[in-house]
């Protein structure tokens, strides 16, 4: 159906202009991390305002206060979440993961790639991406934990890159 009646259009306008101005003050206020692509609890999350934003927006069912709970609630989470994150180990390994050596020591890390589900030809076109000709030049290609893969390389001193230390499949010794 393309039109219901005034009355349903003047309430989605009336809760857009509402529920849009408070989810903006909500996000000021939960920080610029409530958004950022870290991980997937944070994707989730993003999902989820959008989901709610829309269904308060469309469903005349959902009153608006419940909406804007909702939102609010959501964004506790993404901050209680944040803050458990920071301050223990568990919950951090738990909920971000570690990021995972996809290639190290000029060897395709074939168990990680299978855990993982990352091609060798993805692994390739990341390199290629840095502008690096040759594996080579490579120190270790890392799947990190917000899905990104990053490409290191190797130092012209021959040092190991202290920022591996936290990398499954790298080795846990920081440079002096």
């Amino acid at each position: 159906m393309f039109f219901d009646s005034w009355n349903a259009i003047g309430r989605v306008l009336v809760t857009g202009v509402i529920s849009y101005p408070v989810l903006i003050i909500f996000l000021r206020v939960s920080g610029k991390r409530s958004l950022s692509k870290m991980n997937m609890f944070g994707f989730v999350v993003t999902i989820a305002i959008g989901s709610v934003l829309a269904t308060t927006l469309l469903d005349k069912k959902t009153p608006l206060a419940s909406g804007i709970t909702a939102l609010g609630l959501l964004l506790f989470l993404q901050f209680l979440v944040s803050w458990l994150t920071l301050r223990w180990k568990a919950a951090r390994d738990l909920i971000k993961g570690s990021p995972e050596a996809l290639y190290a020591d000029g060897t395709f890390r074939e168990e990680a790639m299978r855990r993982t589900r990352v091609h060798q030809t993805e692994i390739l076109q990341s390199v290629r991406e840095k502008g690096i000709a040759s594996l080579e030049q490579v120190e270790a290609v890392v799947l990190e934990t917000n899905g990104d893969i990053s490409v290191i390389k190797k130092s012209s001193q021959g040092a190991v890159s202290d920022t591996l230390t936290d990398v499954n499949g790298m080795k846990k010794t920081p440079v002096p």
